[in-house]
């Protein structure tokens, strides 16, 4: 019987993990986590409060924990905490609890988002242009350079964070400027080529730089969208598992453009250009995406695979390894209501009750 750790436990990101890695007989589910108020919903068996990870009392919590606890599996599944876990892993692992997460200075770059792009653009990999905006002159530069033909960029921040974190759309400078002062985000916004509103996922385990399994999944808008000034809130509404060599491709060389030797988990964003190419606009790296579960769900389990491969050192036995679910297969989620698993097929037949 094994014990594993998964943070941010009661949040949408760390719930799918969990919620698959229960459908495992044998294990116990831990969850941590630093919101009271997402921890106590969560599925985990047990419990524990943490600060956040960004405090000088995370790391001496989460020693006391492991220390105590014994578990033999820890797994983050936010930025933050990937991030400044990531720095004292050494010490995770002298705990005696195991770890699958890459080197620190790829989590550095995929965590932020300039870094990634200049990653992705030196190794060749189709990218939108991007520009650091340190100061107002850069931002003009961008509008200059950058502009669509109605003169719109895309900002964001380049800092940790998901979400679409700081994301905004725009073709007035005297907005932009004031959404940067307001998130004090000189030297840290950037600002990019606009890309399409269709995007894609490719969800990746690797091992010592083996692929042991990737799953491509559409989506079909986001949760709550309207309420978001970028359209992008982080969630998705509906996903669907698709099949694109030109997705794979343009994956596989997004990860190698920022490790020599992939390992771990590795989750490439990608948008559409205007030619119909897809183009990386981050690697959430280390962690599972929301929607997890989905693929779970599909006869996918990645979570499992996941744990499988750290604690017995047991690789999956697929038909494939690239894209083994059936396509469009859908995913279709909302707020305080439970997802459902579902075939176009019977969306476009009206099939749904």
């Amino acid at each position: 019987m094994s014990k594993i750790i998964i943070g941010g436990a009661g949040g949408a990101p760390s719930e799918g993990v969990i919620k698959s890695l229960l459908k495992c007989e044998g294990d116990i589910i831990y969850g941590m986590g630093s919101e009271p108020t997402d921890l106590v919903l969560s599925s985990a068996q047990k419990k524990f409060f943490l600060p956040y990870a960004d405090t000088a009392e995370y790391k001496p919590a989460l020693l006391h924990l492991l220390n105590t606890e014994k578990p033999d599996l820890i797994h983050f599944q936010n930025d933050l905490e990937i991030y400044h876990a990531s720095m004292f892993r050494d010490e995770i692992l002298a705990t005696g609890t195991k770890l699958f997460m890459p080197d620190h200075d790829v989590i550095d770059t995929c965590v932020h988002k300039y870094k990634s792009y200049l990653a992705f653009k030196k190794a060749g990999v189709p990218v939108p242009q991007n520009i650091m905006i340190n100061d107002e002159d850069d931002l003009r530069m961008a509008f200059s350079k950058l502009g669509d033909e109605n003169g719109k960029i895309w900002l964001r921040a380049s800092s940790i964070g998901g979400g679409g974190k700081g994301a905004i759309p725009t073709a007035d400078f005297t907005l932009a400027k004031a959404w940067i002062e307001h998130f004090n985000g000189w030297g840290d916004f950037i600002a990019a080529e606009m890309l399409s509103s269709e995007t894609v996922t490719w969800l990746s385990i690797w091992h010592e730089g083996e692929l042991i399994v990737a799953q491509t999944r559409a989506r079909k808008g986001w949760t709550h969208g309207n309420r978001s000034i970028s359209g992008v809130t982080g969630v998705t509404k509906v996903g669907v598992t698709c099949e694109e060599q030109a997705v794979t491709d343009v994956a596989i060389q997004a990860v190698k453009s920022v490790s020599d030797k992939p390992h771990g988990i590795f989750g490439v964003d990608m948008a559409y250009d205007n030619n119909g190419v897809p183009n990386p606009t981050e690697i959430n790296i280390s962690r599972f995406f929301t929607t997890v579960l989905f693929f779970t769900e599909a006869g996918l389990n990645m979570p499992q695979i996941f744990k499988d491969l750290v604690l017995h050192n047991k690789f999956p036995n697929l038909i494939k390894n690239i894209n083994p679910l059936p396509n469009g297969l859908m995913w279709l989620r909302g707020m305080d209501t439970s997802p459902r698993l579902m075939t176009s097929e019977q969306i476009k037949s009206g099939i749904i009750f």
